[in-house]
């Protein structure tokens, strides 16, 4: 363990399709985020940006972006992007701040304007880039690899389309009650099924959307957290950024092939399974400790992955997992009951972060009608393109 930083503050601004800037979003999120915490932003020592590469040139500089927004203040500054895993990468630069005694309180804050429809790689030609050759080379959008993948777990592990449905059932009921997210409404299974089929098997209801909306967190030090009256703060024990380790058998975005594995052993774990297994290790926990987890459901297929990538079941068992019931709120250790990127969608540098906001939420108690009883131990799952990592461990 390399040491805890507290967690004083959380805050979000509702996703949903708003059409205004990135900079409004994160500015209210990180507001909100200060208020909760009790700090003034007078007082924030570093201010670390995930970054958003389609809002112009001021989003490859979020963290002096958001800094100009809120006020110059002479706080130290850095700006993070790893596709998906952007917040979790911006958490790790601002905790290695803290730890390191450069700065006692850090504001970390993501948000986006996501484009309308499924994203797509920016203009120009970069035959060198896999994103832009899967798109050019293979017209492989993301809710093509959706599919895909969903077709690979029907083929190896027998999930059927029932399975993925109840997934976009089970996050809808708990969207339904998050007021920060986007759909905030109920669906049944027979409404899944009978929604248009984007890249078959799935349907448009097993995918998420692409949305508007911000994150933001106050991250401390513990002595900090203690001067300032927080005796007993929500703890971020691990942040785990790790890359994929070769070879990488298992087809993940955005590259079209897996490495050869016909020299060198693949490694024991999956590159998915290896981003948490990092985190746990790191914590000193395991997955029998969870009260709760908040994983990247780009779609319904991808949630059942988490499952088994997190150590909540064997290998092939998450379908299983999912009918006994054990992943919604009130199971043995629900899953997304902030109702997950089935009910926001894609804020894509503010995605990591929000799902730490619903931990600390979820562990201080403070959830509402979606609350976990006794939660005292979370964790987060999400990854970047590019073999970007992104793990979060909490504790209380």
């Amino acid at each position: 363990m390399t040491g805890e930083v507290a967690v004083l503050g959380a805050g979000m601004h509702p996703w949903g399709k708003w059409g205004r800037g990135f900079v409004e979003y994160g500015v209210a999120a990180a507001r909100a985020a200060l208020a909760d915490a009790g700090i003034d932003w007078r007082d924030v020592g570093s201010i670390v940006g995930a970054d958003t590469v389609r809002g112009g040139y001021p989003g490859y500089v979020a963290g002096a972006t958001f800094a100009k927004a809120l006020g110059w203040q002479g706080a130290r500054v850095a700006s993070v992007y790893a596709a998906c895993a952007s917040g979790a990468q911006a958490l790790a630069t601002a905790r290695a701040q803290i730890l390191s005694g450069l700065a006692d309180v850090v504001l970390v804050v993501g948000a986006d304007a996501a484009p309308k429809g499924f994203f797509r790689p920016a203009g120009g030609d970069r035959p060198d880039d896999p994103d832009w050759l899967r798109f050019r080379a293979l017209g492989a959008t993301n809710p093509t690899y959706f599919g895909l993948y969903a077709r690979r777990r029907m083929f190896l592990h027998g999930d059927t389309l029932d399975d993925f449905a109840q997934v976009k059932v089970k996050n809808a009921a708990v969207g339904a009650l998050n007021p920060n997210a986007r759909y905030r409404k109920r669906v049944s299974a027979e409404e899944v099924a009978g929604s248009a089929v984007v890249a078959d098997p799935l349907r448009l209801l097993d995918i998420c959307a692409t949305s508007d909306g911000g994150a933001a967190v106050v991250l401390s030090s513990m002595e900090f957290a203690r001067r300032h009256g927080a005796s007993t703060p929500v703890r971020i024990r691990a942040v785990s950024t790790v890359t994929p380790r070769y070879p990488n058998t298992v087809l993940d975005l955005p590259d079209i092939a897996t490495d050869s594995s016909v020299a060198v052993e693949p490694p024991a774990d999956t590159f998915r399974a290896s981003i948490t297994r990092a985190a746990y290790e790191e914590a000193g926990i395991g997955p029998e400790d969870l009260s709760l987890a908040e994983v990247y459901d780009l779609s319904t297929a991808l949630e059942l992955q988490w499952y088994e990538d997190l150590g909540l079941c064997a290998q092939g068992e998450a379908a299983k997992l999912l009918r006994e019931g054990a992943t919604t709120l009130g199971g043995r250790i629900p899953v997304n009951v902030s109702g997950g990127l089935a009910s926001f969608g894609e804020a894509v540098p503010a995605q990591a972060i929000a799902q730490v906001c619903e931990l600390t939420w979820q562990l201080r108690g403070t959830a509402g009608d979606r609350q976990v009883a006794g939660a005292r131990v979370g964790i987060t799952a999400n990854q970047g393109l590019f073999g970007h990592g992104s793990s979060v461990a909490a504790i209380r």
